[in-house]
């Protein structure tokens, strides 16, 4: 299927979703049952060439290049290419990794990821073959969606977050450290000695050092179960998640640093809740050698750990547009979070804060108040997600990649496809 607009504000007006946006399929799972796909991760070359990659679980024995083991299922992540605007798509590399993402350096492209270990692969040929992958640590376990990366004074800055806690028993968003990474983009980075790490700032530290939050509903459900259940209705206890980088260059902005060395941290928000996400900022030295990651501060002094962001609950993805001088934001759109979990469709996955099926499309010029511009795809049923994108801007349009599925799904969160959307002129949507 060909790639379509999103609707326009004025249509969105009229009737909140009319009809269904086509897209390109990426990637289909052979069951959806058995096998499913995750982590979409997308970048694009100064030749125009597009490179995705995504995450493929399997079951245990069934295909020999997924060493990775977690929950009990095997994860390997696959790499494409498109040279004609997402239309269609070649395969070009398998490796045995997981949230992984594409990113381009100098001459060079990447996919960084995890097997417990960060672990990247490299390319000198536009993503046609791929290095063997390589080990950036050892003996450590990390985690990460596939989020932004970010370039400033010829270098690349992005995040990985290493869980501190490996004895934590579930989901372990509260034990989870933002890692700051940066490299020269010239640098061969599939060298540990090319990178520098930040120090670790821990979420469960972090609200010790600040306090508990007040007034706020933090946490919204009872964090008496630890374990998400992958479809029950429990509640882990709170945390921050899925790392963006983004840095102001506005004077005018309250967080604006003269001296260009900070950066701040846009997560995901774990706190039961819809539409916060949790910050923090890296502040770097003058010769980019060290990095500390902190919470940032509010003129009053007060420390500041939520802010507001349409779907900063779940995954989302944030890009810097120089042409608009504006950030854009893809998230996931809720609906009813304040419907009781018992009452939700047997269909809906987890709790009320988790609807999954309609991704929709902000702008801000500050990350803070953020104009509504469209949704880009919405599922036709609540099993049938559209989330965890990742987006890039070639030239005039923007380019979506999705963690799909259709009625075959397994769940919302399982899902069974990973799709391509197109955005044309998407700057148009400014208001």
């Amino acid at each position: 299927m060909a790639p379509t607009a999103l609707l326009s504000r004025r249509a969105l007006l009229a009737a909140p979703w009319v009809g269904r946006p086509r897209f390109t399929v990426v990637r289909e799972s052979p069951d959806a049952q058995k096998t499913q796909v995750y982590s979409p991760g997308l970048a694009r070359l100064d030749s125009g060439r597009l490179v995705a990659t995504c995450d493929l679980t399997y079951p245990p024995d069934t295909n020999p290049k997924a060493v990775r083991i977690e929950a009990g299922k095997l994860w390997t992540n696959e790499i494409y290419t498109s040279d004609n605007r997402g239309k269609s798509w070649t395969r070009r590399a398998e490796h045995s990794m997981m949230h992984a993402r594409p990113f381009a350096a100098g001459s060079a492209v990447y996919v960084l990821g995890h097997q417990f270990d960060l672990t990247i692969t490299r390319s000198a040929d536009g993503g046609e073959t791929w290095t063997a992958p390589v080990r950036l640590t050892q003996g450590q376990s990390w985690h990460q969606a596939p989020c932004n990366a970010h370039y400033a004074n010829g270098r690349v800055y992005l995040v990985m977050e290493r869980i501190t806690d490996t004895a934590f028993r579930g989901w372990p968003v509260s034990v989870l450290a933002p890692v700051v990474m940066s490299a020269p983009v010239s640098a061969d980075l599939t060298r540990r000695d090319s990178w520098v790490f930040s120090n670790e700032l821990v979420f469960r530290d972090a609200v010790a050092q600040a306090g508990a939050p007040h007034l706020l509903g933090v946490p919204f459900f009872s964090t008496g179960n630890t374990d998400p259940g992958r479809g029950g209705r429990g509640m882990a206890p709170i945390g921050w998640l899925e790392t963006n980088v983004v840095q102001f260059t506005n004077p005018d902005h309250m967080w604006f640093d003269p001296a260009g060395r900070t950066y701040h941290l846009w997560m995901r928000a774990h706190t039961g809740g819809t539409n916060l996400a949790c910050i923090a900022k890296a502040v770097e030295t003058a010769d980019r050698t060290s990095i500390e990651v902190k919470l940032e501060s509010a003129p009053s002094g007060e420390p500041v750990l939520y802010v507001p962001c349409p779907g900063g609950h779940l995954k989302f993805h944030i890009l810097w547009d120089e042409v608009s001088r504006m950030f854009w934001l893809l998230s996931s759109q809720s609906t009813d979070s304040m419907t009781r979990p018992e009452r939700l469709p047997e269909e809906r996955y987890g709790l009320p804060n988790n609807e999954r099926h309609r991704l929709a499309l902000h702008y801000s010029r500050n990350c803070i108040d953020w104009q509504f511009a469209g949704i880009v795809a919405a599922g036709a049923s609540p099993r049938q997600a559209r989330h965890y994108a990742s987006m890039v801007i070639g030239g005039r349009d923007l380019f979506v990649l999705s963690r799909s599925g259709d009625q075959r799904a397994k769940s919302a969160h399982d899902g069974n496809l990973i799709t391509f959307h197109t955005v044309p002129d998407f700057r148009r949507l400014i208001a």
